[in-house]
């Protein structure tokens, strides 16, 4: 299926939304949980999948949403539709801070690999689907497992990276190594594979994991200074445990939270 031709502007710096503008019968799938706002004349419809394939049978549309599960992501999609004889917009937020990308397969032999969580909305007829990697050790300790996202398509998709995106352009040969966790996506061209980082200093005491991603060109990547499991981390490794409480933000501890009206014990 051809994918439909949408126009987009992109919002913001740190938490950045995508306003894309349809004509009369156009049409944008996204995630569930990405919408943000939209004009009169735009109808919302949740499908099976991603809606790539039309005329596709019952079980034919089972089988493509099924496989959105493995990726970790729903059963269902929303495809939303501009019915007004006119141009209409429909706008995404990123879902935590930092860059939204927009990825024109069309440039880029119509594929583009990404983490499973990366892909927020793009046009209708752009395929999303999963990626098998056919290396053990990849699968194993590469930080994405044995499953990526594919997006395929000659159509808009827009992809969103934590904090600061990075994008590398390696020529035939060259390799780049990259925390396991920071790779947003890939062109298919790229070779991607796992490196052990060696040394017992570094695997005991480095704190940077065992393990590298090695991206070997030609082709573009896209790196993310922030993945949300880094952020989720920190947070998480920050909140008190139980009534450990650590008095963060005021120069009297526990006793602050005590004349701030805590009277928990």
């Amino acid at each position: 299926m051809k994918a439909h031709e949408i126009d987009y502007r992109i919002y913001g710096e740190e938490m950045q939304y995508v306003e894309i503008e349809l004509d009369q019968n156009e049409g944008v799938v996204a995630e569930a949980g990405s919408f943000m706002m939209m004009h009169e004349g735009i109808k919302m419809e949740t499908i099976f999948g991603d809606g790539s394939t039309e005329n596709a049978g019952f079980l034919d549309s089972i089988f493509g949403a099924g496989k959105r599960l493995l990726t970790g992501e729903s059963l269902f999609m929303t495809a939303f539709y501009n019915t007004y004889p006119g141009k209409r917009s429909v706008s995404f937020a990123s879902p935590y801070p930092g860059k939204i990308l927009a990825v024109d397969l069309s440039q880029f032999g119509g594929k583009v690999i990404c983490q499973k969580d990366a892909f927020l909305c793009g046009a209708k007829g752009v395929s999303v689907g999963i990626e098998f990697s056919k290396r053990l050790g990849r699968g194993l300790f590469g930080g994405e497992g044995f499953i990526m996202q594919k997006l395929e398509g000659d159509g808009m998709a827009f992809v969103h990276a934590g904090g600061t995106l990075a994008t590398k352009h390696l020529k035939a040969g060259e390799k780049l190594r990259v925390d396991t966790g920071c790779i947003v996506g890939f062109t298919k061209d790229v070779d991607y594979d796992i490196e052990f980082i060696g040394g017992i200093k570094n695997t005991v005491f480095g704190g940077e994991g065992l393990f590298f991603a090695t991206l070997t060109g030609p082709g573009t990547v896209y790196v993310q200074s922030l993945p949300f499991s880094r952020l989720a981390g920190r947070v998480l490794s920050a909140l008190p445990r139980g009534n450990n409480k650590k008095g963060e933000g005021s120069v009297l501890g526990g006793l602050g939270d005590l004349l701030n009206g805590d009277n928990r014990f």
